[in-house]
């Protein structure tokens, strides 16, 4: 039973692979898919099978995914790409006649009201539509989505946000891909899984940062708008700077927030909890 990873040189990716074969599925049982073959080296010395694939060549990866039986659809990076470049992957596995397709996808996407969460919802009803057995792993933000930014809190003191009082529910990539793993061997995955760690406010999120810190940082709400405009100040992007202001405003909706009761029962242990993954980023 060949087990394909979409997307495994990525951050979250390339953990899933050593994942599948902590749980025993054989190295000769795994198709790694990613863009760098450089970064496919590592995967390819613990005795899987590489390919180098993009997204966007719809006939690679219809020949990467012939014989596949399960198959790990890692959403795409580049935003307002994602739906054609998952679509190749769809039809190349309904082609292959898989016997499971996961997607990673977001919280509540099929109520999901952020900019972010739109090409997620129509990934989820292409699969749907494909008539494939699917499984949706609606994966909340990341805690190293945080701890990348602990110089920042430390250098400021503050968490800048426009998330009001919203909670959000962030879990370790290591845990999400053991996660993931644990889906593609599981005999009857769910269709889907809200996947997060123990929810949290901005201003919980500052008071933790603070401990492990080990000095005061504090929650900085403010509107959208002016979060945007620093972000630029900041020199991202602007269609970036507003889409992750727009991700602040659905996160004051909730819509980041899930239990742990789906993670927690794929770990088989309690998730990770905010205050150890950033002390292990530390």
């Amino acid at each position: 039973m060949t087990t394909v990873v979409t997307g495994a040189t990525g951050q979250l990716g390339r953990l899933v692979v050593p994942a599948l074969l902590a749980k025993g599925v054989p190295a000769t049982d795994i198709v790694a898919l990613g863009r760098d073959e450089a970064r496919l080296a590592d995967l390819a010395a613990l005795g899987v099978t590489t390919r180098k694939v993009d997204y966007t060549d719809a006939e690679a990866v219809t020949e990467a995914l012939a014989g596949a039986d399960r198959v790990l659809l890692i959403s795409g990076s580049e935003v307002g790409q994602r739906l054609p470049q998952h679509q190749n992957v769809i039809d190349a596995a309904k082609a292959a006649g898989v016997s499971l397709l996961a997607y990673t996808s977001i919280p509540h996407a099929d109520t999901n009201g952020m900019q972010l969460a739109a090409e997620h919802r129509a990934t989820e009803e292409a699969i749907t539509a494909s008539g494939l057995p699917s499984s949706f792993l609606r994966n909340s933000w990341y805690v190293e989505n945080y701890s990348g930014q602990l110089d920042t809190y430390r250098e400021h003191g503050t968490v800048l946000g426009a998330a009001g009082d919203g909670k959000v529910s962030p879990a370790t990539r290591a845990d999400l891909a053991e996660a993931a793993a644990a889906v593609l061997v599981a005999e009857q995955p769910k269709p889907v899984y809200e996947l997060g760690g123990a929810a949290v406010t901005l201003t919980e999120l500052a008071a933790t940062v603070s401990e492990v810190l080990g000095q005061p940082v504090t929650y900085t709400d403010v509107p959208a708008e002016e979060l945007r405009k620093v972000l630029v100040g900041a020199g991202l992007p602007e269609p970036y700077a507003a889409v992750l202001a727009d991700a602040d405003l659905g996160l004051c909706r909730g819509e980041l927030e899930v239990d742990t009761d789906d993670l927690e029962s794929l770990l088989g242990r309690p998730a990770t909890s905010l205050a150890d993954g950033l002390r292990a980023a530390l």
